[in-house]
């Protein structure tokens, strides 16, 4: 039993982040701190790191401090939340920086519906590059439904045109 509630702390601190990464994204990067966040949206392709990645660090720190806590509280209920957020901000770096912005991996390629609606509504994000006006502040959950319908129909588009072009030849 004391496993099922575990496993459920960790999956509810998971999904809990994307509505704190939302609303930090909306409230926090694109307002007090958009002087971090800024080099996010004006990229300088001379530059490797931007000030935006101390927002890693920030967002680690309380994670680190309930795995710490909940380690040094027999392993409680801390302990399984900072795994939680500590899987968020894998998935985070990973979808994020290696998926949409291909920062890492600059040959990334995927014709997959969800990682094309991702990109499509990151893409408008980023079409803002001041502060205001803002879109699409949502990182894998909160992604508007128009986005996918959009991805889907260019899916099937392109595997449309494909066997059309096979069969032709």
């Amino acid at each position: 039993m004391k496993l099922i509630y575990h496993f459920f702390l960790v999956i509810a601190a998971f999904l809990s982040m994307e509505g704190i990464a939302w609303f930090s994204h909306k409230y926090i990067m694109h307002g007090l701190l958009w002087i971090l966040h800024k080099d996010h949206h004006q990229k300088n392709p001379k530059r490797a790191w931007e000030w935006n990645d101390a927002f890693v660090v920030m967002f680690a720190i309380p994670a680190w401090l309930f795995i710490m806590y909940g380690m040094m509280d027999n392993y409680d209920y801390k302990f399984y939340i900072g795994i939680g957020v500590t899987m968020y901000g894998l998935a985070y770096f990973l979808v994020h920086e290696i998926i949409i912005h291909r920062r890492f991996f600059k040959g990334a390629s995927s014709t997959n519906v969800y990682v094309t609606a991702m990109r499509k509504a990151h893409k408008v994000h980023h079409s803002y590059i001041e502060k205001h006006p803002g879109d699409n502040f949502g990182f894998v959950l909160f992604i508007p439904w128009h986005y996918f319908r959009e991805a889907y129909h260019d899916y099937r588009s392109s595997k449309i045109a494909s066997s059309g072009s096979k069969t032709s030849k």
